[in-house]
Order: structure tokens, then C-alpha cells, then sequence
């Protein structure tokens, strides 16, 4: 086991990198799949909607129903899906059965996540759990890093089809290695449904989770429509807007570490300013977007901020969900996804209505939103000590 740890933890890793490219590589695709099924953007975004609608709803319950299955079994079911998902929309000639494609493999999006990262810490010594677990986490990051704007410069030079393909083969290269190496791991001890749903009844970690919907909608109103922003509003040319969402990737690991050391420093300093600096990029989108040039250098420092808001969504969450861990990592994955629901439905809505120029007005609406949640968590636990010190 432990020599075949490093490739089981990269399998592990591919996989969520499997999900992170079929999930968020639709973003990069949109303009190719309104030609193809003559449908509207704001149609052709309920393909993003969906998916995240789908884990949101589904995410917390399937965790605890999975709770006591066999972890290998799980894995590989979800890749498989996703897998088969892919190959399904490189064929489908129909825009409804590509939506029914997307609800099948979010079912197991969160079960995956949480599965993962378990099995991730298992598998090497305790005192190296924490980077194990790290190595998995890291396959969001190379997702949107390589992942999506890979699938845009395929859709764009090669076609559609190969785009999801491209999808499909990583999937399948994941479950091959997971059901190879990684045995078969039953569970022997399971926290009762009551402990971890106990954790609901506090309300401050309701006003968390407000946080992380709204952060996330305030994320995903825009980039969801990020290469019709690019292409209408900047006059982008596909190749161009696969190179700005490849630097948007890029950019973003570096964004990761940034707002993880601003965390540790202060998280509640972090966490109070984080929404407030989205906004800002807005404007800067807003104001640079007619421009070619300065939108190229606006789309590195909306990277940076943009990665910020998982890691301090998903800390801030996790503040109140230290009794159920892997149940609070699930609110989290199924709340964030909520947020991307509502995020890339008004986004939708706000493009039909006033034009994608127009679309960063729906990001700061969000953004605002999310900073009153925050102070009124803030302020609603200003005589519970050991909770701002858990925040400071």
C-alpha cells in the first residue's frame, strides 16, 4: 500500500481534476454549444446551473447515505459516470438529454469529494494525512488551471466532440488507476446521521453557509459567461479567450496560496475585505472590458481574487463544522454549488435583460450581499469568545 500511495493519491487527484474539467469546462464551450443546438447563452447556461443545482440539493444527504459504503465502490462509480457523461455530450444531438447527462454525474460530485479526500488521508502515515489531502484538493485548482481552457482551445481547434472526449479519457484514466491499485476498503467505523446533523442546529454556521452561497453566486454570476463576455463585449476570437482562461487558471494557484496566507494571518480581516475587493474587480471588468489591452491585464487580477473565494469561503465555513468535518466539507460543496445555481441563472437573466456588458452588476449585488452575512456573523457572536478566537 504505501509504495503505491503517490499513484493512488494522483489517481485520486485526476479524478477530481475528471470532475472539476467536465463541471466548469462547459464555461469555456458556450458559444460553440448555442451553434450546435440553436439555443440561447442564457439557455446554454442552464447547463452549468443544473449541474450545481443538482449538487446543492443532493450533496449532504448522498454524503451521509454513502457514509457506509465501501469507498473503492463509490470512487469508481463516480468517475465512471463522469466518463460515460463525457461521451454522451461529444454525441448527443439532442440539448435535453445533454441536460438530463448533467444531473446523472452531480449526484455524485460531493460523495466523490468527500470520498476522496478520506481515502487520500488514509492511505499515508497520519503526519502526512494534511498533504495528502492537499495533493487531492490541488486537482480543483489544475482544473481551472488546465482543465477548462484546455477543453476551450480543443472545442475551438479541433471540435465540440473532442473537447468532451478529452473529458471522458481523463475519467477513464482515473477509474483504470483507482480500480488497480486502490483495495477494497469497506468502512469500520461510521459517525451516527445524528452527531453529524447536529452540527445544523447552530445558527451561526447558517450565516456561514449564507456567506458561501452568496460568494460563490457573486464568483459565478460572470465567470460562468466569461468566454460571452470576452467574445462580445472585448471582441475576442476564440483562440484568445482559451489563452485568457488558461491565464485565468494559471493565475489562480497563485491566488490560492496568496488568500491562504492572508487567512492565517487574520481570517476575519480576510474574510470582511474579500467581497468588498470583488467588487472592485467588477468595476475593473466593467470599465476595461471594451478594451483589448487592459482587459488582458484585468484578467489576471480577476484570477487571483476569483481563487481566493474558495479557500476563504471554505475555511470560514469550516469555523462551525469542526464536530462533522466531512459532513461541513459536504454543506460546503452542496452550498458553493447553490451559489453558482443562483449565480449563473441571474447572470442569465441580467445578459437577456441589459446585455453581457452589463453582467458584473449581478457579481457585485452578490458580493455585497455576501459582506452583510458576514457582519452580521460578526456581530451576532460578539459575546461568544471562543468563537472569534476560532475567526480571529
Amino acid at each position: 500500500m504505501t509504495n503505491k500511495s503517490p499513484l493512488l493519491i494522483l489517481m485520486l487527484a485526476l479524478g477530481v481534476f475528471g470532475i472539476i474539467t467536465t463541471e466548469m469546462g462547459i464555461v469555456g464551450v458556450l458559444p460553440q454549444i448555442t451553434q450546435k443546438f440553436g439555443v440561447t447563452t442564457a439557455e446554454a447556461g442552464f447547463l452549468v446551473s443544473i449541474f450545481a443545482l443538482v449538487v446543492a440539493i443532493s450533496g449532504p444527504f448522498l454524503t451521509l447515505l454513502a457514509s457506509g459504503i465501501n469507498r473503492k465502490v463509490i470512487l469508481l462509480t463516480a468517475v465512471l459516470l463522469f466518463a460515460i457523461s463525457n461521451l454522451v455530450y461529444a454525441y448527443t444531438t439532442y440539448f435535453e438529454v445533454m441536460l438530463f447527462f448533467r444531473i446523472l454525474p452531480a449526484l455524485f460530485h460531493p460523495v466523490f469529494f468527500s470520498v476522496a479526500l478520506v481515502t487520500a488521508a488514509k492511505l499515508v502515515p497520519p503526519e502526512k494525512s494534511g498533504k495528502a489531502v492537499t495533493q487531492v484538493f490541488a486537482g480543483i485548482t489544475v482544473g481551472f488551471a488546465f482543465g477548462v481552457p484546455l477543453t476551450s482551445y480543443l472545442a475551438e481547434k479541433v471540435s465540440l466532440e473532442a473537447a468532451f472526449l478529452f473529458g471522458a479519457v481523463i475519467s477513464l484514466i482515473a477509474f483504470a488507476g483507482i480500480c488497480a491499485w486502490l483495495p477494497s476498503m469497506p468502512v469500520s467505523e461510521k459517525m451516527s446521521y445524528g452527531k453529524q446533523l447536529s452540527i445544523l442546529r447552530n445558527p451561526r454556521l447558517w450565516l456561514q453557509i449564507s456567506t458561501v452561497v452568496f460568494l460563490f453566486a457573486a464568483m459565478f454570476s460572470v465567470y460562468s459567461y466569461f468566454a460571452e463576455y470576452l467574445g462580445q463585449v472585448t471582441q475576442m476570437n476564440g483562440s484568445w479567450i482559451s489563452i485568457m482562461l488558461l491565464a485565468f487558471g494559471l493565475i489562480m494557484i497563485v491566488g490560492n496560496f496568496l488568500f491562504g496566507g492572508f487567512l492565517q494571518k487574520s481570517m476575519t480581516k480576510t474574510v470582511v475585505l474579500y467581497p468588498l475587493l470583488y467588487a472592485v474587480v467588477y468595476l475593473l471588468v466593467y470599465y476595461a472590458g471594451p478594451s483589448f489591452l487592459w482587459m488582458t491585464g484585468v484578467v489576471f487580477i480577476w484570477g487571483i481574487v476569483h481563487s481566493g473565494g474558495l479557500i476563504v469561503s471554505q475555511t470560514w465555513l469550516m469555523t462551525e463544522a469542526q464536530d462533522a468535518p466531512e459532513f461541513g466539507n459536504s454543506l460546503f460543496v452542496s452550498f458553493s454549488n447553490l451559489g453558482i445555481t443562483i449565480g449563473s441563472a441571474l447572470g442569465g437573466w441580467f445578459i437577456s435583460q441589459w446585455g453581457v456588458h452589463q453582467l458584473v452588476w449581478s457579481g457585485v449585488l452578490f458580493a455585497m450581499l455576501a459582506l452583510l452575512t458576514i457582519v452580521l456573523r460578526i456581530r451576532g457572536v460578539g459575546s461568544d469568545r471562543q468563537a472569534d478566537k476560532r475567526a480571529a
